[in-house]
C-alpha cells in the first residue's frame, strides 16, 4: 500500500520553505505530492487557472478537488448561473479535463453538511451522486453521527462498496454530540481517505465569529500521530494507496504534523517537482 500525504490549499503553509510568507504551489509540489483544492467549492475557476496549476506541479502530483456546495446540499448554497444540478454536474465534470486528461485527479470530495443525515432520500442522493460523477472517483465525507450508529455503518460501508464511493474517516474532536468518530474503512480498491481537521473540542464546540479559523486550531501531539500510525497499518484490506490529508491549520500545524507523519511512516516521496537551489550568500 503506498501512503501519500497532502495539506488543505498550498499558500497557507510557510513551515514547508521554512519563511514567512505565502507559498506557492510550485514550492508546495517540492515537499508534498498532493494538494487538497477547495476553490471549487465557492466558485467553479477557469480552465486557463486550472491548467496554470498543472503548469507548476510534477506529471505525478494531484489534486484532491472539493465539490461545489449545490453539489453537497449546503444549506443556502445556490447553483451558478441559473443551472440545473444536472447540469451543475455537467459543467463541474467539464473543468476537471485539464486534471482527467494528465491523470492528476486523486478523486472529487464530497463534504456534506452535518445536515445531511443517514435518512432515504439522502441515501438515494449518493446514488444520484454517483450516476452524476460517471466514472470519475469520489470520496464522500459525511459529518452527521446517524451514519455511524451501529448497525447502520456497516450497510454504509456495504453500500459505498456498491457505488464506489470512497468513505472519508475524519478525525475530529472525540466525545462531542456534534462530530463523528474516526472510522476508517477500505471501500474502494484503489484508495483510501483520511482527513485530520484536529481535537479542539472547544472550538469545535462554541461556533462564534472566530469559529472557523478556531475550529481547526490543533496540533497533534507525537503519540496522536503514531496511534494514527498504528491504524494505518491495521487497515485491511488495504487499498492501492492511502491519503492522508491535514486540515488542522488554524495556527499553521498542518505542515509540521504532515512532515512528523512522514518521517514517522519512513516515507520518500518520488517524482516531485526539484528544489529550487539555495542562493549563496557571499556578502
Amino acid at each position: 500500500m503506498k501512503t501519500t500525504i497532502a495539506l488543505t490549499t498550498w499558500t497557507e503553509h510557510p513551515a514547508l520553505i521554512h519563511a514567512h510568507r505565502p507559498v506557492a504551489l510550485r514550492e508546495y509540489a517540492q515537499s508534498l505530492p498532493a494538494v487538497e483544492v477547495d476553490t471549487f467549492f465557492y466558485a467553479l475557476p477557469q480552465l486557463k487557472t486550472i491548467q496554470q496549476w498543472i503548469n507548476q506541479v510534477s506529471p505525478s502530483f494531484q489534486f484532491i478537488v472539493k465539490a461545489h456546495q449545490s453539489m453537497t446540499r449546503h444549506p443556502r448554497s445556490i447553483i451558478p448561473d441559473g443551472m440545473d444540478l444536472p447540469e451543475m454536474f455537467t459543467r463541474f465534470r467539464q473543468v476537471l479535463q485539464p486534471m482527467i486528461a494528465t491523470d492528476q485527479l486523486k478523486t472529487v470530495l464530497f463534504q456534506f453538511p452535518p445536515q445531511f443525515t443517514a435518512e432515504v432520500k439522502n441515501i438515494e442522493y449518493l446514488m444520484k451522486v454517483r450516476e452524476l460523477m460517471g466514472d470519475l472517483p469520489v470520496a464522500i465525507e459525511l459529518r452527521n453521527q446517524s451514519w455511524y450508529r451501529p448497525g447502520v455503518v456497516q450497510s454504509l460501508v456495504g453500500y459505498c462498496r456498491d457505488l464506489h464511493l470512497t468513505l472519508v474517516a475524519a478525525d475530529e474532536p472525540h466525545q462531542i454530540q456534534a462530530t463523528v468518530p474516526f472510522y476508517l474503512a477500505t471501500t474502494t480498491p484503489g484508495l483510501a481517505l483520511i482527513r485530520l481537521h484536529g481535537r479542539n473540542a472547544q472550538g469545535w464546540y462554541h461556533p462564534g465569529r472566530e469559529w472557523r479559523k478556531q475550529r481547526t486550531r490543533y496540533r497533534y501531539s507525537t503519540a496522536e500521530l503514531q496511534e494514527l500510525v498504528q491504524q494505518i497499518h491495521q487497515l485491511q484490506p488495504q487499498p492501492r494507496e492511502l491519503c492522508v490529508i491535514f486540515n488542522n491549520n488554524s495556527a499553521g500545524d498542518a505542515a509540521p504534523n504532515a512532515l512528523m507523519l512522514k518521517k514517522m511512516l519512513n516515507l520518500h516521496f518520488t517524482g516531485l517537482v526539484p528544489h529550487d537551489p539555495e542562493q549563496l550568500d557571499l556578502f
